[in-house]
């Protein structure tokens, strides 16, 4: 399933662009992650697995800036950030999509994806008394930006159709544009596949692997290990806060550790 390719918008920098060394995070007397070490380099497309209570979500918005680690430190493109919220990180080539999207409903498809445009000369009052010009044509490039981003993700057709029309999986669609609207040059992907048909999980993982193809970097969190196979090179694996292992898709299945982790009965 072919489709045209917005333009490239990931970092040309090679190396390791996000790193978590020695992370924990406790809440209260519960400890969620303990000493979690990670890396991903530049164009890596890379799974992160672990039965429910590993910690992944946790280890997701440590890595995204919702939440503070209580120990250990954040690398994003080689800078310390644990102390950045999710919009610095943002405004630094990290985006995030979320395991439930929550698109403006009464908005078009459209609208909500021109949301994700950053450093908009209208979001300045006095540009919008004082350079008109500008400010319009910014809105313009940012509409053929969406507009090229909606063709991308096969949601063309219902461009000015209410976000509300739109199934589970034509959001999660959605919430992937209006990601990259940002231009960011790594994305975590909260369960891309929950609740998405098969006709357009195939749309979901082609249109992946184009953007990885053409430099952009994901970890992404999955249940789905067909997903996780067709797609992912490295497989990282969360049990009880801790990292258990890592390898190739097919190294990970066959890993007794991985089948006692999610077969033996590990807490959710």
């Amino acid at each position: 399933m072919k489709a045209a390719h917005p333009d490239d918008n990931a970092s040309a920098a090679t190396g390791t662009v996000l790193e978590a060394r020695l992370v924990a995070k406790s809440f209260g007397g519960a400890v969620v992650l303990d000493g979690v070490s990670l890396a991903i380099g530049s164009g890596d497309l890379t799974a992160l697995i672990g039965p429910n209570g590993a910690g992944k979500s946790t280890l997701f918005g440590i890595l995204a800036g919702e939440l503070r680690p209580t120990s250990g430190e954040v690398y994003l493109n080689g800078r310390a950030v644990a102390a950045q919220p999710a919009h610095q990180r943002l405004a630094g080539g990290l985006g995030r999509t979320f395991q439930i999207p929550r698109p403006f409903s009464g908005m078009t498809l459209v609208e909500n994806v021109m949301l994700g445009a950053r450093q908009q000369p209208g979001e300045r009052i006095w540009a919008n008394w004082f350079d008109g010009v500008s400010v319009a044509r910014a809105e313009r490039d940012a509409f053929a930006r969406a507009m090229e981003l909606l063709n991308f993700v096969a949601l063309a057709d219902l461009a000015h159709e209410p976000a509300r029309v739109l199934s589970g999986g034509q959001r999660k669609l959605l919430e992937l544009a209006r990601v990259l609207m940002a231009k960011p040059g790594i994305v975590l992907l909260d369960e891309p596949a929950a609740g998405v048909s098969p006709t357009l999980l195939e749309v979901l993982i082609e249109r992946i692997a184009t953007l990885n193809q053409r430099g952009t970097t994901f970890l992404i969190i999955e249940h789905n290990m067909d997903m996780v196979a067709a797609l992912c090179r490295r497989v990282v694996v969360l049990a009880s806060g801790q990292l258990l292992c890592e390898g190739t898709p097919r190294e990970v299945i066959d890993d007794a550790r991985v089948i006692e982790a999610y077969l033996g009965g590990v807490a959710a």
